[in-house]
């Protein structure tokens, strides 16, 4: 039999007393997780006790939805019109082939015995010529930083004692660290997640060892040389005609710690990653801010850059009130999925009708993939979406409105409350309809904020604001490079290596036209200056 188990309920006032006697028994950061466990485990609680809250959305809630899919949603119901459908293979599914690897190293292997025109070896009448040549991918691990120790040859006079020692090679300069070490760090830890502490672990076992306050030190000089390129990057970002934005938590240990000894209630004590993703007409610009201020506090301050000439931007953003301003002026959209996710979470309850409406949205979202693949402009995808979107949204209201006044629906169910949120937010969540290039959802500043997550669940917070600043500019930089399809270790490199350069002309060193001004570069002897 399983044992009894208890559940203990705590008043907050008990809590926060429970919380100030054990902070003497732990470090710092050991307290941080004891706090968190328990908050957690008290909202856990909370969660329960709410009616409204199902097992299924409580397994959502505490371990994250495994997918969204409208098929995934549905599997397992005995619904006769959701019986999964066999899932087609698409087109080139395997494994890489060898273009899939734009930067190994090209070996060119020579025909033992043939040359182009020589006789057939087989049949001894044609001849051969050269033909599409074959492939082998092979892949050699090696550490994330390697070390080379360069033993310099010295001599000294006998009789006066000086000594001569030989210069070192073309090229190596007398810095310890190069400006790929730089790169690989903050690639590592602020593009992968990878704590510094875990990197020198790594680095110890393969015998080049890496303190984690010597990265610190490296990404930190790094950022100072990487600041006009970043601060161009943000200037470049508010003159875009569509901007994202999104929030999520994050910890700065430094100002929890202000929070603590504050003796006024008044003071903000929140601390967020804003993300905000920028689209231009041939790129995407991403960035991030981490800090006490919000996503619309944020973006206003992105906006204060903006050329006064432009028209006011569409935003792109869910409904909650912190991601707009009333202070700057765009045309506000609201985003598609955060409706959507109301009726998959009402699914269980209401599998019929969530069905109806996922399967609209579905050919909505269909719609919009064919705009994308087609490559339409704005004015061109708004009368595509019109003629054949238009309709089905109509629809789809009409439907929710008899819904709600028929009484079909219990209004504060789940399904009544996916309804109501629907229609409250009508306007700007049919945006694409009206406005050309409204995009349909904010997915792309969900899946760059997935950047910040990754650095928050591995390395748990930053300690000072200076380090988030570091943060924020290396994820900056490095996720705007994957936008627009470059190579962030790349990227970075060039930029520490020309920090001289990129600080007089920041706008020639973005990651979508950097090539053009390095390839000049390489054409000029001796124009790279020392890293």
């Amino acid at each position: 039999m399983e044992a009894e188990t208890n559940v203990v309920e705590l008043e907050r006032e008990k809590l926060d007393r429970l919380l100030a006697n054990a902070r003497a028994s732990f470090s710092a950061e050991d307290f941080a997780e004891f706090e968190r466990l328990v908050n957690a485990y008290q909202h856990l609680l909370k969660l329960i006790g709410t009616k409204s809250v199902t097992l299924e959305r409580l397994r959502r809630i505490i371990f994250g939805p495994t997918s969204e899919k409208t098929e995934q949603v549905f599997k397992g119901m005995s619904e006769p019109d959701t019986a999964e459908k066999p899932k087609e293979q698409h087109p080139g599914h395997g494994r890489n082939g060898v273009n899939a690897y734009p930067n190994a190293k090209k070996v060119k292997v020579p025909h033992p015995s043939l040359q182009s025109k020589d006789c057939c070896p087989d049949c001894g009448c044609g001849k051969v010529y050269p033909y599409t040549p074959g492939s082998l991918v092979r892949i050699t691990g090696q550490a994330p930083l390697e070390a080379t120790a360069y033993e310099l040859a010295k001599f000294r006079c006998n009789a006066c004692g000086k000594t001569f020692q030989a210069p070192l090679p073309a090229g190596v300069e007398y810095t310890k660290y190069d400006a790929s070490a730089a790169s690989m760090i903050g690639l590592l830890k602020y593009g992968s997640g990878v704590p510094f502490n875990r990197l020198a672990n790594l680095q110890a076992d393969i015998g080049v060892p890496l303190p984690a306050a010597t990265q610190w030190e490296i990404v930190k000089e790094a950022a100072e040389r990487l600041k006009p390129a970043h601060q161009e990057l943000i200037r470049e970002a508010a003159q875009g005609k569509v901007l994202h934005n999104d929030d999520t938590n994050m910890k700065i240990t430094e100002l929890a710690k202000e929070n603590e000894v504050s003796e006024t209630g008044s003071q903000r004590k929140g601390c967020f990653t804003t993300g905000i993703v920028s689209l231009h007409e041939n790129h995407k610009i991403a960035l991030f801010f981490t800090g006490t201020k919000h996503a619309g506090e944020n973006l206003e301050d992105l906006l204060k850059q903006r050329a006064a000439e432009l028209k006011s931007p569409i935003q792109m953003c869910d409904a909650l009130s912190r991601n707009s301003s009333e202070d700057f002026k765009t045309i506000l959209a609201n985003c598609m999925s955060h409706a959507r996710r109301k009726f998959v979470e009402a699914a269980d309850n209401f599998p019929r009708e969530c069905k109806h409406l996922l399967d609209i949205l579905q050919d909505v979202y269909k719609n919009d993939a064919a705009t994308r693949q087609q490559k339409m402009p704005d004015q061109e995808r708004l009368l595509y979406h019109q003629a054949n979107s238009k309709e089905l949204m109509q629809d789809l209201k009409q439907w929710a409105e008899s819904l709600l006044a028929e009484k079909k629906v219990e209004p504060n169910s789940g399904l009544g409350q996916a309804l109501a949120y629907l229609l409250k937010h009508w306007n700007k969540l049919t945006l694409f309809l009206k406005v050309p290039g409204a995009p349909l959802d904010n997915n792309i500043c969900e899946r760059a904020l997935k950047k910040a997550i990754l650095h928050r669940k591995n390395a748990l917070f930053y300690k000072t604001t200076a380090g988030a600043l570091v943060g924020d500019t290396f994820m900056s930089l490095i996720h705007t490079t994957e936008l627009v399809g470059g190579n962030p270790f790349d990227y970075l490199t060039a930029l520490l290596r020309n920090s001289q350069e990129v600080s007089k002309m920041p706008q020639a060193w973005m990651p979508w036209n950097y090539k053009v001004v390095l390839a000049a570069l390489d054409q000029q002897p001796n124009a790279h200056p020392p890293p």
